[in-house]
């Protein structure tokens, strides 16, 4: 095997493929292949580096050099100069936009320099296609020393000891999740990787598969063993198919190794995996409504007791953890309980994956340890708000989270103290939003969602969402009274106490938290009939200031419904009647002449 001198890592997640990233890895593959250097310089694609802002990216191995925004035509400057002359290609280096320097080395980057990456530590520095890369970087180490040296109940309590809790929004300690399977008789037990992430702005679990999916098939082998399962089932979103075919891929080679199937290693002990796929249904996510889904039934969650570690899959005993807890499984058996235990805090150890997302300079995927402020992580990685504007509010838990502000901003993050400020963990999605977000609109989005995501079981979520987003509506159209804001915040409380899921239960957490955080945007909207943001259609006017109007037309010539008027050189007016409020004049004004009122 050659013994190259320089490595090109590509990202090929589904972020920079979908910006060309995989023309531009066939590209460079071709420019290197051309110039003679194929045993010199290897080129990779790799899972995503997490720095989705930036994408496609392009880093250099061994000075560590991460080309940014980089296009397939920039591939013959970068083999010509990096490549053959040593030379970085300064245009494609990072620049921060706070300092404005340059920096060439992703470690002196500050949306790298506070992360610590457990279970994304593979993501952007191995093939995910190639499991001698896996097995290269500790790969099934975990799971040879728990199966040949380890008993389940040892290993049990060294899942305990580590104090990993379930990263797929409930927060369970994960290791007496598996305690309770494995003491639970039956002939055939079940575990199930809940992969089904559908908070909007979450790509958290997705990136996982794509960059490092035999991290989540060591985990489960290692899961089976510890409760006396032989078959895995991974329930995936079919909207994710790059993540399927690196997961199917991934699931081949760990057979043709012997690291599924028969007797593993030689253990005498069996597992299989079998992918099953899901429609995208967000209620899938709980873990009942996934195991009716994946047996052929309607998505639909029951009430528990019992629990899937009781009866689950075919009424057998399951275990079901999401793709981010497995994938801090193996790294907790080969660094030990007791070091990962000693990151975060006293509640939540280790660390968090999030989609850091919205109105900031470095939307990505980021790994932080539990307790790092919601300050450092939107100022400090995500490197500010855009435009240099204010910051307004983060929204954490996707749907089912909460909206907190400034005052909320040195809070430290983990799953008990999110909770005590009125949002939560989730599942990871953290939204970023700046002066120009209406809280009102933002409640009202999620509810949407929620009214389009409900499965329509229970009366108090299929109804009463369906309430709460028609009184939102009336808000934002300036129709509403003081009533219907003491309507809102009772129904919602009736909804949350009497839902039958995690969904129906923290649907209205978006109203509750930016009732409690933002009601003077509320009573605005109400009393006066002003939306404060300025992005309620409905409530806001197109007005021309008369002192700055020079009479270029321009707003004129770009009103699509012709409701300006005024001759060239003259002052323009807007027929209120007919403007239907689309922006065209405030956009292509030079002179600052058109205002929203």
């Amino acid at each position: 095997m050659a013994k190259f001198k320089m490595h090109m890592l590509v990202c090929g997640g589904t972020g920079c493929r979908a910006s060309a990233g995989d023309v531009l890895y066939e590209n460079l593959k071709k420019e290197v292949k051309e110039q003679g250097l194929q045993d010199e310089v290897q080129v990779v694609t790799t899972g995503c580096f997490g720095f989705c802002e930036k994408g496609p990216i392009v880093k250099v191995i061994p000075d560590n050099t991460f080309y940014v925004s980089v296009a397939p035509d920039d591939v013959q400057e970068i083999v010509a100069e990096h490549a053959i002359k040593g030379r970085r290609v300064e245009r494609l280096l990072y620049v921060d936009p706070v300092s404005k320097e340059q920096i060439a080395d992703s470690r002196g980057m500050g949306f790298y320099k506070k992360q610590i990456r457990i279970a994304l530590r593979n993501c952007g520095l191995i093939d995910p296609e190639n499991i001698d890369e896996y097995l290269a970087s500790d790969g099934y180490e975990a799971m040879g020393k728990v199966l040949l040296e380890m008993q389940p109940e040892e290993a049990i309590q060294e899942m305990i000891d580590s104090g990993l809790r379930g990263r797929g929004g409930g927060g369970f300690p994960t290791g007496v999740k598996w305690q309770i399977a494995s003491k639970v008789p039956g002939d055939q037990k079940y575990v199930v990787c809940n992969a089904d992430e559908g908070d909007p702005g979450a790509f958290m679990d997705r990136s996982i598969l794509e960059g490092d999916p035999h991290t989540v098939l060591e985990a489960m082998v290692i899961n089976g063993f510890c409760i006396g399962a032989t078959k895995g089932l991974i329930y995936i979103r079919a909207e994710y198919p790059l993540a399927i075919n690196r997961l199917k891929i991934a699931i081949e080679q760990a057979r043709e190794y012997g690291l599924l199937g028969k007797d593993i290693l030689g253990s005498g002990f069996d597992f299989d995996v079998e992918i099953r796929y899901g429609a995208g249904a967000f209620v899938c996510g709980e873990e009942t409504a996934l195991i009716h889904s994946m047996e052929g039934e309607r998505g639909e969650p029951t009430f528990k007791p019992p629990f899937p570690a009781q009866s689950g899959y075919l009424g057998k005993p399951t275990n079901v953890n999401n793709v981010e807890t497995f994938a801090n499984v193996p790294v907790i058996y080969n660094k030990g309980a007791k070091w990962f235990a000693s990151i975060g805090t006293e509640k939540s150890k280790g660390t968090k994956v999030f989609a850091l997302a919205g109105k900031i300079n470095n939307v990505g995927l980021i790994e932080v340890p539990m307790g790092i402020t919601l300050r450092e992580v939107i100022f400090e990685i995500g490197g500010g708000i855009k435009d240099g504007k204010k910051f307004r509010a983060v929204q954490t838990g996707g749907p089912s989270g909460g909206c907190l502000t400034e005052k909320h901003l040195d809070t430290p993050i983990d799953f008990d103290n999110l909770l005590e400020v009125g949002s939560m963990m989730g599942s990871g999605g953290m939204i970023v939003m700046d002066e120009d977000d209406c809280m009102v609109s933002v409640a009202k989005f999620y509810l949407d969602f929620t009214v389009e995501e409900s499965c329509g079981k229970c009366s108090p979520c299929r109804v009463g969402n369906k309430r709460l987003y028609e009184l939102l509506d009336k808000i934002t159209k300036g129709q509403a009274t003081k009533d219907d804001l003491d309507n809102l915040r009772n129904l919602s409380m009736v909804i949350r106490d009497t839902s039958l899921c995690g969904l129906g239960q923290t649907s209205p957490n978006p109203v509750l938290s930016t009732m409690d955080n933002f009601m003077d945007e509320y009573i605005s909207h109400v009393e006066e009939q002003r939306c404060p943001a300025g992005s309620c259609k409905d409530l806001i006017r197109y007005e021309i200031i008369p002192e700055n109007c020079v009479g270029c037309t321009a707003c004129a010539r770009n009103c699509p419904v012709n409701c300006i008027a005024g001759e060239r050189k003259q002052l323009h007016t807007i027929d209120q009647s007919l403007c239907i409020k689309c922006g065209a004049c405030l956009e292509k004004c030079k002179f600052n002449a058109v205002a929203i009122i």
